[in-house]
Formats: structure tokens, C-alpha cells, sequence
């Protein structure tokens, strides 16, 4: 049975359509909202990184005063009633992400949204002024829009007063370790033991059997049981507290997906009809496997070449070789 659905109308209003005390409305509401993001990013990177945190106070008190600006003139032209309107209720407006989405915050993810902030809030306050005709407004809108294209300008003067170049390099350096401890090394862990330790399985099962389809299911086992033991595993043995690793969900994750992609690179060619082809693709994409983890050891672990060729080849040959004999057996 067919329902009849009914047009509803959009329930935002075109931003060409707004007032000019709506769009002052529209205007405070945004810097309000500007300056609390602000601050919560500021109170999500005081504990490791106190000296951006300082930065993003500071500019959150410039949206403060932007505000005050804003209501000032509101007042003076359509008295102490401002309307109730948000970045919601108009169509095409730009939208902010609260910063709950984004925990925990990432120092160089947070300021690349806050550059993006202020280049909205710009182009914002330029349609504004040009929607106005009042001649205080009109001044008052295209201060702003030069002001919020000034952001970064400021942003640039506060870190050099706030965040001098040693302090940031030491910031800049922290983060790093932490990208490298919450997700490189858990990944890395995973895609071993997803690359190496499906081996000896999913080859004794290819040469015992000679069949693609049962390789295939036996592979694909090893590798969804390898990931969810391996993401269980580093989420439930360290909390992150003590050890500055991070948040255990996210090491989890990183983990398990890692482990699930290893084992699932050398278990998909089965899914090739020709034992042969697929066997042979199936040992292509191993020793590309292995040369991505030598890769990612020296990249990101600085591992030297020689030592981390040595150690995955080896690991990776002496199970691919079990596993040839056991399928042999």
C-alpha cells in the first residue's frame, strides 16, 4: 500500500530574506557561539598544550567583544529584544562543529577548523554589510568582516606572544608522539600480526586443499578472529592513563581494523576461481605486505632499513615456510 507524502516547506529562511535586526540577531548568536567553541578548545588542549590553549582564550575574548559590539547596536536601534535566531535556522549558513565531535582534540586539526572558522565568519560579516542600508550597521558589519579577516593575522601575533617558536616546536613535538603511541603503533602491532601470523593457516590450507573457496573461509576466519582478539587486547591491557597512550577505544580500533587488512591482503586472491593465479597473487601481495611494515617501521618508528628488513623478512619467510610444509604434511 502506497502512502501519500505531502510536501513539507523548509522550515530555514533564505539569509536573503532576513531583517536587518535578524541578521544583528543572526550575527550575535554566531559570536556567541564562536567564543564558546573557542574556549572548550581551549580547555581540551590546557592540560598538554597550555600555551595554545592560551591563543584560543585570547580569541575567544575578541568574539566576546565583538559580541558586546553587536548588542550595543541592537539596542540602540531596536531596543533590548533580541529575536532568536541561529546558524539553523537559515538555509546555506555555515555550520560549526561542536567540539565534543572532535575529542580528544587534536592540536593541528584544531587550528586548521579555527582557520576555517574565521574565513566563514568573514565572508559572513561581507554579505551581512552589503545587505544593510543603515549606515552605522553597514560600518559596524564591514569592521567585523575586516576584523574576523584579520583573525589570522592575530592569531599569528598571539602565538608569537603566547606560543614562542621553542614552545611550539615542543608542543608540535608532543602531539606527534601522541599520533605515533594512540594510532601508528597499535596499527603497525595489528598489521603484523594480521600479515605474519594468517600466514602459516591460510597457505597450509591452500596446499593441503588446492581449493580457492575453502582458502578463502579459512582465511577469512583467521583474519576477523585475529582482529577482534587483537583490538580487545590493546584496548582492555592499558587504559592510556599512566602510560600517555591515549584513548584505549581508539588504540583498540586502530588495532583490530590494522590486524583485519593484514590478514585480508593475502586471503582475498582465493576468492579467484584458478588455484594457481590466485596463489600466485595471494604470494605478490604478501611481500607487498611485508614491505609496507618495513616502510612504516622506519618512517614513523625510525627503524633503520637493515634492521626492519631483517626482522619482518625473516618473521614473514619462517611462517610462510610453516606453512607450505604443514600444507605439504
Amino acid at each position: 500500500m502506497m502512502t501519500q507524502t505531502r510536501w513539507i516547506p523548509s522550515r530555514r529562511r533564505r539569509f536573503r530574506s532576513l531583517s536587518e535586526q535578524e541578521i544583528l540577531a543572526l550575527a550575535i548568536s554566531s559570536e556567541e557561539d564562536d567564543g564558546r567553541i573557542y574556549r572548550a578548545y581551549a580547555d581540551g588542549l590546557r592540560g598538554d598544550f597550555p600555551a595554545s590553549a592560551s591563543v584560543f582564550d585570547a580569541m575567544a575574548d575578541e568574539e566576546d567583544n565583538h559580541r558586546q559590539l553587536l548588542i550595543d547596536l541592537h539596542r540602540e536601534r531596536f531596543g533590548d529584544t533580541i529575536p532568536l535566531i541561529r546558524r539553523e535556522h537559515v538555509s546555506g549558513y555555515y555550520e560549526r562543529s561542536p567540539d565534543w565531535l572532535m575529542r580528544p582534540l587534536s592540536l593541528e586539526k584544531t587550528r586548521e577548523v579555527v582557520e576555517k572558522m574565521e574565513r566563514d565568519a568573514e565572508r559572513f560579516y561581507l554579505a551581512a554589510a552589503a545587505q544593510t542600508s543603515d549606515a552605522s550597521t553597514r560600518k559596524l558589519l564591514g569592521d567585523l568582516a575586516h576584523a574576523e579577516g584579520n583573525h589570522q593575522s592575530m592569531a599569528v601575533n598571539l602565538q608569537t606572544e603566547l606560543l614562542p617558536d621553542d614552545v611550539r616546536a615542543e608542543e608540535d613535538d608532543k602531539a606527534e608522539k601522541q599520533f605515533l603511541l594512540t594510532y601508528v603503533q597499535p596499527g603497525l602491532a595489528g598489521l603484523m600480526d594480521g600479515s605474519i601470523s594468517t600466514l602459516a593457516p591460510i597457505f597450509a590450507a591452500a596446499f593441503a586443499t588446492g581449493r580457492t573457496w575453502e582458502t578463502f573461509l579459512i582465511g577469512l576466519s583467521a583474519s576477523v578472529g585475529a582482529g577482534i582478539s587483537m583490538g580487545f587486547t590493546e584496548a582492555a591491557h592499558d587504559d592510556g592513563v599512566l602510560s600517555g597512550r591515549g584513548s584505549p577505544i581508539k588504540r583498540g580500533f586502530s588495532s583490530g581494523i590494522m590486524t583485519l587488512i593484514g590478514g585480508l591482503g593475502h586471503t582475498l586472491p582465493y576468492l579467484i576461481p584458478d588455484f594457481k593465479i590466485a596463489t600466485t597473487v595471494a604470494i605478490a601481495i604478501v611481500f607487498v605486505e611485508l614491505w609496507l611494515i618495513t616502510w612504516i617501521q622506519n618512517k614513523y618508528m625510525e627503524t633503520p632499513w637493515g634492521r626492519a628488513m631483517f626482522q619482518v623478512l625473516l618473521g614473514g619467510s619462517l611462517v610462510f615456510a610453516a606453512g607450505i610444509l604443514i600444507g605439504h604434511a
